[in-house]
């Protein structure tokens, strides 16, 4: 008996997404590598940079479970990277400061960041980069849309 594969109407979007992230990913960890840097560690210590901020809120800007980032802040310490510090607000919160050793490190990592983003996109036009980078806005600010509801009677 043959079986018959539903008709699709357009390609696999989720692999296709997911084929793309996994190749930059690995790309931008083997180009931080270089500088003795993770990609988890390049946004902490970016984020870190922006603001006094605690770890919890850390991990939320950088996506990132808290035992994720505990071992990722204490990876940092280790390094002399950045070091956990009283808050100036909040006696009982610890913030993640950035060193100056940090900061230079965090610098380089970002124009490597910025290179792989810059090859990972040559291939586009300028007015194709945007709209592409405008619809992966979209779709990331949608990821909480939850389920797909299925039509009744199906």
């Amino acid at each position: 008996m043959a079986t018959h594969s539903p008709e699709r109407t357009e390609r696999d979007i989720t692999g296709l997404l997911n084929m793309a992230g996994h190749a930059l990913a690995n790309r931008l960890a083997a180009a931080l590598a270089d500088v003795d840097l993770t990609p988890r560690m390049q946004c902490v210590l970016v984020h870190a940079m922006e603001g006094e901020r605690t770890q919890i809120q850390l991990a939320a800007l950088a996506d990132l479970d808290k035992t994720t980032m505990v071992t990722t802040v204490d990876d940092l310490e280790q390094r002399g990277l950045a070091e956990r510090r009283p808050s100036t607000s909040d006696r009982r919160a610890r913030i993640i400061a950035v060193t100056d050793r940090g900061r230079a490190a965090a610098e380089e990592g970002q124009r490597i960041v910025d290179a792989v983003h810059a090859d990972a996109l040559s291939g586009l036009s300028a007015s194709d980069r945007s709209a592409f980078l405008e619809t992966l806005r979209l779709l990331a600010d949608n990821r909480e849309m939850g389920p797909v509801r299925r039509a009744r009677g199906r």
